[in-house]
């Protein structure tokens, strides 16, 4: 058989990153793991081609190729992947959908074939059984977890790297809290469910053997749920690897801010060269944390947690929630604060929003205040019920964060506040990379010369070059991220 497998597209958002990309000549940030990993489970001998619609072109004479479409998508890419069905509808082609957009709205997609949902290593089996037998159903789904012990690597082969800054594997699924905002636990389940130290290795090795060097990404929801087994098997053996294989990834993945709370942990993540942790951190206002059941950053200074994780040579990235039942209207002004502090450099700021499935939702429903649907996009000023806080006020309020930290004078304060405290564990190995030298010049041009931050940009230039020149290209990094965040945050504000 032919198989199409499409990845739709993102809208341009914080997480895009679309403007920092043109300066790395990179389409996209991450390949599609899911995508890759489902091709592993189809049949050896099916002909197989992916089409990530954010690095090419999606034409119909790929869709009539083939026998099958495959489509999987987050709900932030919703509108992309209306139109591919749409498409597909059109020409007549069979469409096999799953993933978290289809699994949580299922009942929107009357004209999709095939529903495959919840997680493919226990339905995909089941429609492929049948598919052989011909007598498919409509929709395939599981209240079971799947033992990920047995997820084959993903088929790298599918995608040129060449089109990604970053390359991704899972280690992990599920969390082991279980935040009401937050549909991980149930996509995923509360108790996180990982891989070997054998699989870990074996993801490592096949991304080394494509010739790939550069960050990787660990996506899991919380990489630090079994703390037990990361600290005795997993990343002992990360560690062994990259030294015996000369440190060719950076590695970055996304951890609760009870990290802190682990020296140990994290002096071995660090020696295993992870070098920044994502964190939702979401509000500095205790009530609004106690509201949203997130007791692990509550009762603790979360700044002097920030700055410890960052000791600990791990930059955190932070995202931050405004619109919860008891923000007040003076809680933009202290999130600002709290972020200038912090010196967060990416800060990712959005309005809440209740996804399908969340207890957020079930209450919200209860008291007649849900509106819509998520878009999955949490930049976008929309927001899917009745806020407790006058809308305009929560609007304007969301705005003038927007507009403050991103501004170049806010922004690259926020970048010096890091860097003079910020001291890496482990000794970065250059790899030489065209396109990263491409960026510095570009970086130089764009922000130095003719940028309205080209005062800050210099100073960071030789400040960074001259008294930490090891965070030299972390700096050019972080200006460039500034550029997207800014154009990102003036087209909204």
């Amino acid at each position: 058989m032919n198989i199409l497998m499409v990845y739709p597209m993102y809208p341009d958002t914080f997480w895009s990153f679309k403007h920092a990309l043109k300066f790395v000549s990179k389409k996209a940030s991450f390949p599609p793991l899911g995508l890759l990993t489902v091709a592993a489970m189809l049949p050896k001998d099916w002909n197989k081609k992916l089409i990530d619609m954010n690095a090419n072109q999606l034409i119909d004479d790929d869709i009539l190729w083939a026998d099958l479409v495959f489509i999987s998508a987050m709900s932030i890419q919703s509108e992309s992947a209306d139109d591919v069905i749409r498409r597909c509808n059109k020409l007549n082609a069979k469409i096999v959908a799953g993933g978290p957009l289809f699994t949580s709205s299922s009942e929107y997609y009357p004209n999709i074939d095939f529903l495959v949902l919840n997680e493919a290593e226990i339905t995909l089996p089941l429609f492929l059984k049948d598919l052989a037998e011909g007598k498919p159903k409509h929709i395939y789904t599981s209240e079971d977890w799947a033992n990920i012990t047995s997820t084959p690597l993903p088929l790298w082969d599918l995608v040129s790297m060449n089109n990604y800054t970053s390359m991704n594997l899972q280690y992990s699924r599920g969390c082991p809290f279980d935040c009401d905002f937050c549909d991980i636990t149930v996509l995923y389940g509360r108790k996180p469910r990982t891989k070997t130290k054998e699989q870990v290795i074996s993801e490592l090795d096949a991304l080394y053997f494509t010739g790939w060097r550069g960050p990787v990404f660990f996506v899991d929801d919380n990489f630090i749920g079994n703390k037990v087994k990361l600290k005795k098997e997993i990343l002992p053996a990360i560690t062994d690897w990259m030294t015996k294989r000369k440190n060719p990834f950076y590695l970055n993945t996304e951890a609760s801010i009870n990290l802190a709370d682990d020296e140990a942990l994290m002096l071995q993540m660090a020696k295993a060269g992870f070098e920044a942790v994502f964190i939702g951190i979401e509000s500095p206002n205790e009530k609004s944390l106690i509201e949203c059941h997130k007791p692990q950053n509550t009762n603790r200074d979360l700044i002097a947690s920030v700055r410890k994780i960052q000791q600990f040579g791990l930059e955190v990235q932070g995202g931050f929630i405004v619109g919860f039942d008891n923000d007040h209207p003076l809680i933009f002004e202290e999130l600002t604060n709290f972020i200038q502090q912090s010196g967060i450099v990416t800060a990712m700021v959005g309005l809440l929003n209740a996804p399908k499935g969340t207890k957020l939702e079930k209450r919200l429903l209860e008291e007649g205040r849900m509106l819509s649907d998520f878009t999955g996009n949490n930049t976008d000023f929309t927001i899917n019920f009745i806020p407790k806080m006058d809308s305009e006020i929560l609007s304007n309020g969301y705005k003038s964060i927007l507009k403050k930290i991103y501004t170049p004078k806010f922004f690259y304060e926020r970048v010096m506040r890091f860097m003079k405290d910020f001291e890496p564990k482990k000794k970065k190995v250059f790899h030489l990379n065209p396109n990263y030298i491409l960026a510095l010049f570009r970086s130089i041009f764009k922000l130095g010369v003719i940028g309205e931050e080209r005062t800050y940009y210099w100073k960071l230039f030789f400040w960074t070059l001259f008294r930490k020149p090891q965070l030299f290209s972390l700096a050019i990094l972080f200006a460039i991220y500034g550029f997207h965040f800014k154009k990102i945050s003036n087209g909204f504000c």
